[in-house]
């Protein structure tokens, strides 16, 4: 059977140039398919539309009310078409992600502002969480995830390992002195992060040359949230063990100094995730380009 659409195409074409052998040549078609278009849409319509002679032919006076309406129809469905086309090309909708609390909330919530002031079209949910989401059960389009990765079946994208530092301030330094070895910060004050099971991070670890040295530290603040470790560091409350995604504009503006440098400390593999079971939208793509663009530096991963 043919399809409606293309036959009112054919028949258009056929009107406005006169002919079915113009309107195939046109078309790329042969006249008598242009003549079979024709008589399907006249067979379905049960009327005449076009008057034809051996050397001429004509619209019927159902025939140009028809052609009128053929022509709106098609504008309709080109325009239709167009919309479609610059959506999917055009990031537009509303997008659901999930990212762990510290690296959300100080890492990626002001990419996420950057994204959205050259995406108009787009709204970000962000839900920031430190438990281990169902990414297709719970409806996101995207999860940022810390740490290795289980056999999920889960497309990934890599992102800068999450690479801890000691940092403190000038002000702690200069009257606490600069610790030179990480047995030495058994006699500092450190800060310490809370994970969600209520346990205190208190044992620092450090390799240098092969060797690992671990260190219970001391902490007289502990708190849930890596911001408001930060800024006691900054206010010269003690020494400070987190990601350098997080302190490396401190340490770079001096506000914060390294301590330790020599000794290199733990990391954690990054990656940002999506459901493998349906292809991304444009949307998608272009948010997931652009935490990577960001934060990305290694080469993608498959499935996981």
């Amino acid at each position: 059977m043919m399809d409606r659409f293309t036959s009112m195409a054919v028949f258009v074409k056929a009107a406005d140039l006169g002919s079915f052998t113009a309107a195939g040549t046109a078309l790329g078609i042969s006249s008598q398919m242009v003549g079979k278009h024709v008589s399907f849409l006249e067979e379905r319509l049960g009327a005449q539309l076009l008057q034809r002679s051996t050397r001429r032919q004509s619209l019927t006076a159902i025939g140009h009310t028809f052609y009128e309406r053929c022509r709106v129809v098609l504008a309709e469905v080109e325009a239709a078409e167009a919309t479609a086309r610059e959506s999917s090309t055009t990031p537009r909708g509303r997008l659901r992600v999930s990212a762990p609390v510290t690296f959300g909330s100080i890492a990626l919530a002001p990419l996420i502002s950057a994204y959205l002031r050259i995406s108009p079209q787009v709204e970000v949910a962000l839900d920031l969480t430190d438990r281990y989401v169902d990414v297709v059960g719970e409806g996101y389009d995207a999860v940022i995830r810390l740490g290795l990765l289980k056999d999920s079946g889960l497309i990934s994208r890599a992102l800068v390992p999450y690479q801890l530092i000691a940092c403190a301030s000038p002000a702690y330094l200069a009257t606490r002195g600069t610790p030179r070895t990480p047995a030495d910060l058994a006699a500092h004050d450190c800060l310490g992060f809370v994970f969600a099971s209520g346990q205190p991070f208190s044992e620092w670890r450090f390799d240098k040359e092969g060797q690992v040295h671990e260190v219970q530290v001391r902490s007289r603040f502990q708190v849930n949230d890596a911001r408001v470790l930060k800024a006691a560091a900054l206010e010269g409350q003690g020494i400070i063990l987190q990601a350098n995604l997080i302190l490396a504009d401190d340490v770079a503006a001096g506000r914060l100094v390294q301590v330790l440098p020599d000794y290199e400390t733990p990391t954690r593999p990054l990656h940002i995730l999506f459901a493998a079971t349906r292809p991304p939208t444009q949307t998608l793509r272009s948010f997931i380009d652009h935490v990577v663009g960001r934060f990305g530096k290694l080469p993608s991963t498959g499935k996981h």
